[in-house]
């Protein structure tokens, strides 16, 4: 029983000390696009991701794998996205904690 509640407290506790991650200069694509944007990330529009948006975001990272933002994150990127007079070419900087294909972003600037 003692082995039960220890492990159930290692699993509560030690996804809180992972660490964050950064990637700068990254592509960000609507998740709805991220397979077709995928060969050239750079050509992806503002307005593309604009309309497709309640799929989410994510970037893609330096290895080509779409990484998709939580809620927060996602959040941040329409902002970011309605703000910004950048026709295609969005580029991203991404602070958070990765979790499988997930990112908590903590933040993110264009």
């Amino acid at each position: 029983m003692k082995r039960i509640i220890l492990l159930m407290i290692m699993a509560i506790v030690l996804p809180l000390f992972a660490s964050a991650e950064d990637w700068n200069n990254v592509s960000i694509i609507d998740t709805q696009c991220s397979t077709k944007a995928k060969a050239d990330p750079d050509s992806h529009t503002r307005s593309c991701a604009l309309t497709c948006a309640k799929s989410g975001f994510g970037i893609l990272d330096k290895d080509g794998h779409y990484l998709k933002f939580d809620t927060q994150g996602n959040a941040e990127a329409l902002k970011l996205l309605q703000n910004t007079t950048k026709k295609d070419h969005l580029r991203v900087s991404v602070s958070g904690t990765k979790e499988g294909a997930i990112i908590h972003v903590q933040s993110l600037k264009m």
